[in-house]
């Protein structure tokens, strides 16, 4: 290994839902970028990371966390304040995009399209009874409707709601996972996801990856258990609409201030416009996540790619 290889601690793990994705993301992540030529070592975040890090610098720190504390901003808040380099968005970004709504109301006012929507705290239903609200989401928003909870990631929680009875047990399930919901129209189209890298050479839209589930639900069994989901690497869009997926993609990491690396997931509807669902500020990198699939479409090497990022995060 050269001696001037870069040093990258990956953090996998901490006690979120998405513990196990994390998990799966920082070895592959791991594995790619020693085959790179890389030296580097896996952490979880426990009451010894900081000690870890004091010990033995690294040139760079990789957040492979998904959920709160991974994508919230905190753990890069901390990462700030011992001063080490970290590949990813800064704090305040990171807020931005793990708050789903917030991050539909930016990228609104700059111009994206992005379904209808109500986010509603669970303390709402308890203070104004869960009927009145029910019945109050079902008189302004037709079915389909999809459920969620405001901050997350992995389709924890989520439902595709197809008939008003179903509006119930949608939001007992998305109140497990957060205690704000988000209600947002279904947009009827191609679920397609775009993910942006950030590289020496500068930013770049990797190829829309086409999400085809069987049963029509990209749940969590389905996104981490092969069988249920074909995916199009690249999808299966014309060059005008793949150019749009690829612009709407780079107007989310630009607007909501991302850097180094993103995915923005959007829903590709008949007429061929992109509708913006959310934004993530640190995409899965399992054998069946979407920005490796993207990455292997563009016939990219993903050790060398993902060194790559490393090396101009640190630069």
């Amino acid at each position: 290994m050269a001696s001037d290889s870069p040093r990258i601690l990956v953090l996998a793990g901490g006690l979120s839902h998405e513990r196990d994705v994390s998990l799966r993301s920082g070895r592959r992540a791991a594995e790619a970028l020693r085959e790179a030529g890389c030296h580097v070592s896996i952490s979880d975040v426990d009451a010894r990371l900081l000690e870890t890090i004091e010990a033995d610098r690294p040139d760079v720190v990789w957040p492979l966390l998904h959920g709160v504390t991974g994508e919230d901003g905190s753990v890069r808040d901390v990462l700030e304040l011992v001063n080490v380099p970290y590949i990813g968005a800064g704090p305040g970004a990171s807020r931005l995009g793990w708050d789903k709504p917030v991050g539909k109301h930016i990228m609104g006012r700059a111009g994206a399209r992005t379904p209808r929507y109500v986010a509603l705290p669970q303390s709402l239903f308890r203070e104004l009874g869960a009927d009145n609200v029910l019945q109050s989401i079902l008189s302004q928003f037709d079915v389909p409707l999809v459920v969620k909870p405001a901050r997350g990631g992995s389709a924890l929680g989520v439902t595709i709601v197809r008939s008003p009875d179903e509006l119930p047990r949608a939001m007992v399930d998305c109140f497990a996972y957060g205690d704000v919901a988000l209600i947002e129209t279904a947009v009827i189209g191609t679920e397609v996801a775009v993910s942006i890298v950030e590289t020496e050479t500068g930013i770049s839209a990797l190829p829309a990856v086409e999400i085809v589930s069987t049963d029509g639900v990209y749940d969590y069994d389905a996104r981490y258990n092969p069988g249920r989901v074909k995916y199009f690497a690249p999808a299966r869009l014309d060059p005008v609409q793949s150019q749009a997926a690829a612009d709407l993609a780079l107007l989310a990491h630009e607007t909501l201030g991302l850097r180094h690396i993103s995915r923005t997931d959007m829903i590709i509807d008949d007429d061929g416009q992109p509708w913006f669902l959310e934004v993530n500020v640190a995409p899965g990198l399992t054998e069946t996540s979407l920005l490796p699939q993207a990455a292997l479409a563009a016939g990219k090497d993903l050790g060398a790619l993902y060194r790559a990022i490393v090396e101009n995060a640190v630069g």
